[in-house]
């Protein structure tokens, strides 16, 4: 398949996370929400299931430590969430939500949510699963 220069700046650049990201920031600032989309990626992960490893956050997120450790310091810092040591291994912390990072889900679920339905509207199911399954397929590729 003959990919032009162009898409490869767009796939390359991120345009579409770009935009998306951006989209996010503006409705979060307008809700009043004190979040990143960085930090929501995490906090999500927490929502999902709570008291984890920093490592498991990684892994769920596809970010390094150091980028890692530098959100959990924010997020420690703005009270969403706390590090507590493992019981039976003190070289690993679990994190946890605090009460005020719980009560911060639904109000950015619903804030998501409507800023991913303005950016999916007019795409129907199948167009968003075949892309699905494509940008699956690359990051498969890639990570072989």
């Amino acid at each position: 398949m003959q990919v032009n220069e162009k898409e490869i700046f767009n796939i390359l650049t991120g345009k579409i996370s770009t935009t998306i990201n951006r989209a996010l920031l503006r409705a979060f600032s307008k809700e009043d929400l004190n979040i990143t989309t960085e930090q929501w990626s995490v906090m999500s992960c927490l929502w999902h299931e709570d008291k984890i490893t920093q490592q498991q956050l990684c892994d769920l997120t596809r970010k390094d430590k150091p980028s890692m450790t530098r959100l959990l310091d924010n997020l420690e810092r703005n009270k969403l969430v706390v590090r507590v040591a493992h019981s039976s291994d003190r070289r690993v912390n679990l994190i946890h939500l605090t009460q005020e990072g719980a009560n911060l889900q639904e109000k950015v679920t619903h804030t998501v949510k409507a800023v991913l339905d303005k950016a999916l509207k007019g795409i129907s199911e199948d167009e968003i699963s075949s892309s699905r399954n494509v940008l699956t397929k690359i990051i498969q590729n890639l990570d072989s």
